[in-house]
C-alpha cells in the first residue's frame, strides 16, 4: 500500500481530552477519530491492526473448538426480562424503542441471545457440547467514558459461549479457553498475566482475568513471586494477618468515652489516644438495596466493596451521605462506632473480632470510646472477610509475600453454571430421558482494548513501538529526495520487490521533508524501517533499522529483500520464544 493511496493524517500536539498514553498516541498517529464521548471511528491503520488481532483470535478459537457466528447488536427487551437482567443491569444498558414503541437494547454482551438460540435448537445430551463465538461491536453506556479505547462506550469484542451437560464437561471447555487466551496474547507479543477475578454482574462460579502488564494500567494485580498465585485486587485473598500489637492501656478498664477534638483520621486518632491504628475499629455506613449496613474493619485495613457486595448479595452499594450517617448513628461522619448502635445491620471483618481490646467512634462529635471488647460490648450480625488485600500481605497459598503490579484487563472468562439456563429454561434430555438444565461458560476478549493495551505497554517518548504481529504494517519504505528521479525510480523498484516477496509493507511516497517523515515513522511505530535516499543510493545502499532501538544498518540494495526477511524472522522468533 502507498501512503498516497490510504488515509493517514498525524498530529503534532496531544488532543486536549486525552489522559492516557494509548489515547494520545492513537489520535496523534491517525489510528482513531472521536465521534462522540467514548465512541471512535477506527481509521485505516487501526483497522489493519484490528484485522490482524482478530485473525489471531479466530485461529485460536477454532483451535479451542469454537464455531463463529454473528448475532444482532440490537436485542429485544423480552430476552433480557426472561433472564432477569433488564432490571438488574443498570444504566450502562442502552435502552431504545422502535417505531412501534417496542423496547430493545444495544447489546453489551450476548448471553440472552445465544441462550435463546440454543434453547430453541438443542434438545438432547447427544447435541452437547455447543461452543460458539463472535467478534462484534458492543455498547455499554459508561457514566464517564475516558481513556480513549481503554474505557469507551462502543468497542470491538470477541465473546464466546459454551453449553454443557455437566460441570465436568464445562471445566474441559473452560481450560481450553484459558489456553487459547494465553496463546492469543503470547502470539500478539504482549507481556500478560492470568489472575483470579470476581464474577461481577455476569455471574457464575469461577472466573479469571487476563491482564496486559503496563505501568499505566488502571487495575491493581496482587501476585506472589514464590508460588505464582495472582488475583486482581477485588478478588485477592491473603494469608493470616499479623495480629495487632499488645494493647498499650489497661485491658481491664471498662469502656470509657474520650474527647478527641479535631481528630478525624485513623492516624490522628490513634496518635492522640496513644494506640496503634490496628487497635481502632473503623465503622463505615453503606447504603444498599435492602437499607443500610454498618461495616466494621480494623483501622489499618480497608474494605473491599466487591467482597462486601457479594457478602450482602446486593446490586446497589455506596457509602452513605453525611446526613444519613447522622440520622442513623446520632453522630457525624468519622465518629461512628458499633457500641450502642441500634436498628442497623452490623457486619464485621474477622480482623475486628480478633482484637482483644479496641477503640471505636462514640457516635458523638469529637468523641471515641476506649476499652471496647468485641462480642462483649457489641455483637455483629455477620462476620465475613471484606478486607481489601494489599502489597506486603502474606500469600494465601504459600509462605511468600504479595507484590503489586499494574495491568489492563483485556480478557475475562467465566463459569456461568446454570444462571442463565435456569432463568431462560434452557434444558435438554439426558440419557435417561430426564430434563436437565444446561451448564454454561462465557469468554470475553476485548479486541479494540487489546490494541490500545499493546500501545500502553509498548511506546517511548517518540511514539508507538508496535509488536510485530499486530502492527498495521510490518515494514515502512521511506522515500527521501522525492525530487530526484533516480531515487524515486529506485524506491519504486524496491517497493515492487518487497510486495512480490509477500512482505507487509507501506510505501511512504509523500513529497515531504525528511524530518516530517521520520517524526511520523517514530510516532506510528512500524517495526521495521527502510530508508531510500540519494546519499545511500550513491553507495549502492539503503538504510535498514528497527523502531525499538533505532540502530541503522547500511544494506546493499541487492540484498534488501533477504535482509528484511531475516529481520522479520528474528522478530517472530523472539515472540515465539
Amino acid at each position: 500500500m502507498r501512503w498516497s493511496q490510504t488515509f493517514i493524517h498525524t498530529l503534532r500536539q496531544d488532543p486536549a481530552d486525552a489522559e492516557v498514553i494509548s489515547h494520545r498516541l492513537m489520535v496523534r498517529a491517525g489510528l482513531i477519530a472521536k465521534v462522540a464521548a467514548g465512541i471512535y471511528s477506527y481509521l485505516p491503520l487501526a483497522t489493519r491492526s484490528l484485522a490482524k488481532l482478530s485473525a489471531i483470535v479466530r485461529e485460536e478459537m477454532a483451535g479451542a473448538g469454537s464455531a463463529e457466528l454473528a448475532m444482532p447488536a440490537v436485542q429485544p427487551a423480552e430476552l433480557w426480562r426472561d433472564s432477569g437482567r433488564w432490571s438488574e443491569y443498570g444504566p450502562e444498558l442502552l435502552r431504545i424503542k422502535d417505531r412501534h414503541d417496542r423496547e430493545f437494547c444495544f447489546g453489551p454482551t450476548h448471553e440472552e441471545v445465544i441462550t435463546d438460540i440454543v434453547r430453541g435448537t438443542v434438545t438432547s445430551y447427544k447435541q452437547l457440547p455447543v461452543n460458539m463465538y463472535q467478534i462484534q461491536t458492543k455498547f455499554r453506556d459508561e457514566i464517564r467514558p475516558r481513556f480513549g479505547l481503554m474505557r469507551g462506550r462502543e468497542f470491538l469484542m470477541k465473546d464466546a459461549y459454551t453449553f454443557h451437560a455437566d460441570d465436568e464437561d464445562l471445566d474441559l471447555a473452560y481450560r481450553a479457553m484459558e489456553r487459547a487466551y494465553r496463546r492469543v496474547f503470547s502470539r500478539c507479543g504482549l507481556r500478560y498475566t492470568q489472575v483470579e477475578a470476581d464474577t461481577g454482574n455476569i455471574g457464575g462460579s469461577e472466573s479469571h482475568e487476563f491482564m496486559v502488564l503496563a505501568e499505566t494500567g488502571e487495575d491493581a494485580i496482587l501476585s506472589c513471586p514464590k508460588c505464582h498465585y495472582g488475583a486482581n485486587v477485588e478478588k485477592a485473598e491473603t494469608g493470616a494477618l499479623e495480629p495487632a500489637p499488645p494493647w498499650p492501656l489497661d485491658p481491664t478498664d471498662a469502656p470509657r468515652e474520650v474527647d478527641t477534638p479535631d481528630q478525624r483520621t485513623i492516624e490522628e486518632v490513634s496518635d492522640f489516644l496513644g494506640i496503634a491504628p490496628a487497635h481502632l475499629v473503623k465503622t463505615l455506613i453503606f447504603e444498599t438495596d435492602e437499607g443500610f449496613v454498618a461495616v466494621l474493619i480494623r483501622g489499618d485495613l480497608g474494605v473491599n466493596e466487591i467482597k462486601l457486595k457479594n457478602a450482602l448479595d446486593c446490586l446497589h452499594l455506596q457509602l452513605a451521605g453525611e446526613q444519613k450517617i447522622l440520622d442513623i448513628t446520632g453522630g457525624p461522619q468519622g465518629f461512628s462506632g458499633p457500641v450502642g448502635l441500634e436498628n442497623i445491620r452490623l457486619l464485621a471483618d474477622p480482623s475486628v473480632m480478633d482484637l482483644e481490646v479496641a477503640a471505636t467512634g462514640a457516635n458523638k462529635d469529637h468523641t471515641h470510646v476506649v476499652g471496647v471488647v468485641p462480642n462483649r460490648d457489641f455483637t455483629p450480625d455477620q462476620v465475613v472477610d471484606v478486607r481489601l488485600a494489599q502489597a506486603g500481605d502474606p500469600c494465601p497459598r504459600c509462605e511468600g509475600t504479595l507484590i503489586e503490579k499494574r495491568g489492563i484487563e483485556v480478557g475475562h472468562v467465566f463459569k456461568l453454571g446454570t444462571k442463565y439456563s435456569k432463568a431462560m429454561r434452557c434444558t435438554f434430555l439426558d440419557a435417561d430421558g430426564e430434563e436437565q438444565l444446561m451448564t454454561m461458560g462465557c469468554y470475553g476478549l476485548g479486541v479494540s482494548r487489546t490494541m490500545a493495551a499493546a500501545i500502553e505497554q509498548n511506546h517511548d517518548d517518540k511514539g508507538i513501538i508496535w509488536p510485530l504481529p499486530v502492527a498495521p504494517y510490518e515494514v515502512v519504505l521511506v522515500l527521501l529526495n522525492s525530487d530526484k528521479e533516480e531515487v524515486v525510480g529506485a524506491a519504486e523498484e524496491l517497493y515492487g520487490q518487497l510486495v512480490d516477496a509477500g512482505i507487509d509493507v507501506l510505501f511512504d511516497d509523500r513529497p515531504e521533508r525528511p524530518g516530517v517523515k521520520f517524526n511520523d515513522m517514530d510516532l506510528i511505530g512500524f517495526p521495521v524501517r527502510v530508508v531510500v535516499g540519494k546519499r545511500g543510493l550513491d553507495n549502492g545502499e539503503v538504510e535498514l533499522s528497527l523502531r525499538r532501538d533505532g540502530e541503522r544498518r547500511s544494506t546493499p540494495i541487492k540484498e534488501l529483500v533477504p535482509a528484511v526477511n531475516a529481520v522479520l524472522d528474528e522478530l517472530r522468533e523472539e515472540i515465539e520464544d
